[in-house]
């Protein structure tokens, strides 16, 4: 029997073939949404480069949060087709902007390398109030986890303890604990619009830190204009889109994979740029907590792979 494209095989009917096209495209939108996680992850590693220029040298924390969140809000409230308010919202907002404000407050004072990987800590306080506040089933490569990274910080803590940064580490820590917090309360969020909750987030976290504006030296120059432009669309606002994108077609464990790409490019963003060099323990430490994410991380891609092997 005779198609319209003139194959004879019965394979060759507009509906098998229609099938073999959408197999065949499967392979190129997964490529396309690696690509997107992997250049979110990139986009989000860049925080350290825009930090810790020293074009900002003396600025706080707190007012880099203002203004990469204000330049963030105009990348992503356009994006926003359904907002809707509700009151589950007042945590998630109140914990994405003190961990920003506790993040760039540690990547301010102390190494970009300690701050980054004490807020990669959040999946441990995730982990912690899953098993001992809501009763979730825990597994070995759960305590494995919880053991590598406790090791981590414990060592970091202790070798900064003997200097001056021990304050940024705390804060360090403390942006970890908050971004559980954003974690926690995005679950509760889950059937409301994610456009709608990212943009919230950073317009509430751009109004909240927005009294630290009198704390500014002065206003601007051109250059620390083009800097916190980029601070906010392209190492935030930028990557929250393509991470979106990304996760159509994509499994989350497998994009929190590709994510664990960020704490190791920051330091070497720094370094590249501003020749900040971490110290021993910060690499042994870091080396220990991503020890531990890819503990879950890992094994989760390992059991997808086994289960696309086997279907």
């Amino acid at each position: 029997m005779s198609s319209g494209t003139g194959v004879r095989d019965s394979s060759g009917t507009p509906s098998t073939l229609a099938a073999a096209d959408a197999a065949a495209a499967l392979p190129a939108a997964r490529r396309r949404a690696v690509l997107c996680v992997l250049a979110a992850a990139v986009l989000w590693s860049s925080s350290g480069f825009f930090a810790k220029a020293p074009y900002f040298a003396g600025w706080p924390g707190p007012l880099l949060a203002f203004w990469r969140a204000a330049f963030a809000s105009l990348v992503l409230l356009p994006m926003v087709r359904r907002p809707v308010w509700t009151w589950k919202l007042i945590p998630a907002v109140a914990c994405f902007a003190l961990m920003n404000y506790t993040y760039l407050t540690a990547m301010v004072n102390g190494s970009a390398a300690n701050a980054i990987w004490m807020q990669n800590t959040a999946p441990v306080w995730v982990l912690l109030v899953g098993v001992f506040a809501l009763n979730e089933p825990v597994h070995r490569r759960d305590w494995l986890f919880i053991v590598s990274c406790g090791l981590g910080v414990g060592l970091i803590v202790f070798c900064e303890s003997r200097g001056e940064s021990l304050a940024a580490v705390l804060w360090g820590l403390a942006s970890g604990l908050f971004y559980a917090g954003v974690v926690l309360s995005l679950r509760m969020l889950r059937e409301y619009d994610s456009a709608w909750l990212v943009a919230v987030n950073h317009f509430a976290t751009a109004v909240l830190m927005s009294w630290n504006l009198h704390s500014m030296p002065a206003w601007p120059s051109p250059i620390q204009w083009t800097l916190l432009a980029g601070f906010g669309m392209a190492q935030m606002g930028l990557p929250y889109l393509l991470f979106a994108r990304g996760l159509r077609s994509l499994p989350g464990h497998q994009a929190a994979g590709i994510g664990l790409l960020e704490p190791i490019l920051v330091p070497v963003w720094v370094f590249a740029a501003w020749g900040e060099r971490p110290a021993w323990w910060t690499i042994v430490g870091g080396g220990l907590i991503l020890a531990g994410l890819a503990t879950r991380y890992l094994e989760s891609l390992t059991a997808f792979g086994r289960q696309r092997a086997s279907s």
